[in-house]
């Protein structure tokens, strides 16, 4: 079990699969074909997208920095789960066919190296899939700060503040505008496929109050076909590597 601080920082990986992972996973093959690909997940906790992406290839591995949650996955049926940093990958130049980075860059010590990384284990024309936080949703879903106490519920328009008091109240997770990761892939050998943003999925809110959670799907998800996809909660982000 990982200590309160290693949970905070590292976040909390996906337990159990629902429809807003299904929304994500079916967005990820609209631009990315997954079958018979050789498939890296950085930070991928207990597998739970490592196990769907061994539907359409065998050649899945992952990385996970907690020792005790590599284990789990391995517990749960998941082959191929190292234990390492997302900035020093244990692999060769060029074995990947697809890197994914699910909500996971926010939480990396570094994350340009860890993109550095990322592109340097993919083949050239493999493609880096990111979910990253974005900074224009009007929430902060990774808990706050008051002082020395944490806490965990959402708090609204923290993202929007300016950096000094923003990172005093969520020092432990970044969230990122669209200019931010831009300037991650910078200089390397990249060329941007797709850059859009995703709604939640909602799923808390449909179990309890199924009317509300299903008005908030069909408004939001018809915001992501508007200019309003810019305060979704994630930014998705698919990148080739070229050259």
């Amino acid at each position: 079990m990982l200590t309160e601080d290693k949970a905070i920082t590292l976040g909390h990986p996906s337990y159990v699969w629902r429809f807003g992972q299904d929304r994500r996973l079916n967005l990820v093959r609209r631009y990315v074909p997954l079958e018979g690909k050789a498939i890296l997940d950085i930070g991928c906790g207990l597998g739970a997208y490592m196990t769907k992406f061994r539907q359409f290839s065998e050649r899945v591995h992952g990385i996970e920095i907690e020792r005790e949650r590599a284990v789990e996955g391995g517990r749960r049926g998941v082959p191929h789960i190292a234990i390492a940093r997302g900035e020093n990958l244990p692999y060769k130049d060029g074995v990947f066919d697809i890197v994914f980075l699910h909500e996971v860059l926010e939480h990396v010590q570094d994350d340009a190296q860890t993109v550095r990384e990322a592109l340097r284990v993919l083949r050239p024309g493999g493609h880096v899939v990111i979910f990253v936080p974005n900074r224009l949703y009007f929430f902060e879903t990774h808990g706050f700060y008051l002082g020395k106490k944490y806490i965990f519920r959402l708090l609204p328009l923290v993202n929007w503040l300016p950096d000094v008091i923003r990172n005093r109240l969520v020092p432990h997770a970044r969230a990122y505008l669209a200019r931010d990761l831009r300037r991650l892939f910078q200089g390397q050998p990249a060329r941007v496929v797709v850059h859009t943003y995703v709604y939640p999925g909602y799923d808390n809110i449909v179990a309890r109050r199924p009317i509300l959670g299903n008005l908030l799907r069909r408004t939001t998800y018809f915001a992501e076909r508007t200019p309003l996809k810019v305060f979704g909660l994630s930014h998705f982000l698919v990148v080739e590597k070229v050259g």
